[in-house]
């Protein structure tokens, strides 16, 4: 089986990225996460991808001062230089501009910790709570111009519970982010989820 070589941008811990790594060790998984990149050159991700024996590469957003289009040039070369096919934004905290977005569409994957079209943004799970709902969760979608408004490719949800604090609340979402990200990555290496127009094929 020909394996679909991703990249994973980070700008922290990288959990999402761990849960991707492991999940690619199965024989059968129609990926490999051949190269993790970061923003930020501190990144506690990096350490932990080098560990897996996983090539890892450090393009920092302060070098480029305000352009925004040097930086994601100079990412987008090295992700050309090792051959990506795919994307997986896992925590990465930058805002794409357009140009970067259409060179990836179809290729480029975000997980988020909300119930999308629900909370987009940061802070989710405060102004779950603060809103009072019943129900939290997930998304991973394909990245779009437009922040947290790709179609979706995978999401779960989670009971919210009266005594949920943030905290709470987001260990139980990360788990779930955990879960659902491999299962996405897995639909679209191997074709079940394709991006046209403005919709997502249904993976199942």
């Amino acid at each position: 089986m020909s394996k679909k070589r991703v990249a994973v941008l980070i700008s922290g811990r990288g959990s999402n990225m761990v849960a991707l790594i492991e999940a690619a060790k199965a024989a059968d998984y129609p990926a490999e996460i051949a190269l993790v990149v970061s923003n930020r050159p501190q990144a506690p991700g990096l350490a932990r991808a080098r560990a897996e024996g996983i090539v890892t590469e450090v393009v920092d957003h302060v070098q480029f001062g305000g352009d925004r289009q040097a930086f994601e040039r100079a990412l987008d070369a090295a992700l050309t230089a090792h051959r990506i096919d795919i994307v997986c934004l896992a925590g990465f905290m930058r805002l794409l501009t357009p140009w970067f977005v259409e060179r990836w569409r179809g290729r480029m994957l975000n997980i988020h910790p909300a119930l999308l079209p629900q909370f987009k943004g940061l802070d989710t799970h405060r102004r779950a709570l603060e809103a009072g709902v019943a129900q939290h969760g997930a998304t991973v979608h394909f990245v779009v111009a437009e922040m947290d408004a790709g179609p979706i490719v995978a999401q779960e949800a989670v009971a919210v519970r009266a005594d949920d604090s943030e905290q709470t609340l987001a260990a139980r979402v990360l788990e779930v982010e955990h879960r659902i990200y491999p299962q996405a990555l897995r639909a679209l290496a191997d074709g079940r989820a394709t991006l046209r127009g403005r919709d997502a094929d249904p993976t199942s």
